[in-house]
């Protein structure tokens, strides 16, 4: 079985079908990156597996566990996060503040402690601004802090949206090393990416969604030399 296995999934804003019968599956250990064009639907998939919003029709499984019938709270506790599109850091509270936020489902507090070094270690600039508040860091050390919150919950999958939007070309490298390095722990990653030629280089599968549903599937690298998505994502 699967990770997580998104079956013939609709949602509907009102009377639009935002997601038109979509179908996709993530295996454990694999990034699958979902590329597409602004208003293609990515960011509404993912918002629907975490419960943000509701699906009109279809199935949503992760871990043996029917998604949809799951309070979106309570996802953490089976092993998912999510890393929204804008960062969604809670600015008026410190970095630490936050990243303990990630951690509110688990009663290890010794082996949370553990990960809250880790993320330290690997994220020295949020140790470095641990007390200062989360709203006045730079866009690329909010997405580090809300990257960091998500590890905080020692998820088995994260659901990363945009995570490079609004970045410079220097700190998009910096957020996918951090995100090879979350796959490094064994994690494994849903990445929504406007950038469909990092998202490529680094999946290991990927879907493209155009109008709310998958026009193509299939290996990473075998994407990346497609004449149409060449064409239509990357430029060339």
């Amino acid at each position: 079985m699967s990770m997580l296995e998104v079956k013939d999934l609709e949602v509907n804003y009102g009377m639009i079908k935002a997601i038109k019968g979509v179908s996709f599956h993530v295996e454990a250990g694999e990034i699958v990156a979902l590329i597409g064009a602004n208003g293609a639907g990515k960011t509404t998939i993912l918002h629907t597996i975490s419960g943000l919003i509701p699906a009109a029709a279809g199935s949503i499984v992760f871990e043996g566990n029917d998604v949809r019938r799951i309070p979106g709270y309570k996802l953490t506790g089976l092993g998912m996060a999510h890393v929204p599109e804008g960062r969604r850091v809670f600015a008026e509270m410190t970095v630490l503040q936050n990243l303990r936020l990630g951690a509110y489902t688990r009663k290890d507090s010794a082996e949370t402690e553990e990960t809250l070094e880790m993320i330290y270690q690997h994220f020295p600039r949020l140790k470095e601004r641990r007390s200062q508040l989360a709203g006045t860091l730079s866009g690329g050390e909010q997405q580090m802090l809300a990257m960091g919150r998500a590890l905080m919950s020692k998820p088995t999958m994260i659901l990363m949206d945009e995570p490079s939007m609004g970045l410079s070309p220097l700190l998009v490298k910096e957020v996918f090393s951090i995100i090879e390095f979350c796959h490094s722990q064994g994690i494994t990653i849903l990445l929504v990416e406007q950038n469909a030629r990092m998202a490529l280089n680094i999946a290991d599968r990927a879907y493209v969604l155009e109008v709310g549903k998958i026009s193509m599937e299939g290996k990473a690298n075998e994407l990346l030399e497609s004449e149409a998505i060449k064409k239509a994502y990357l430029g060339g």
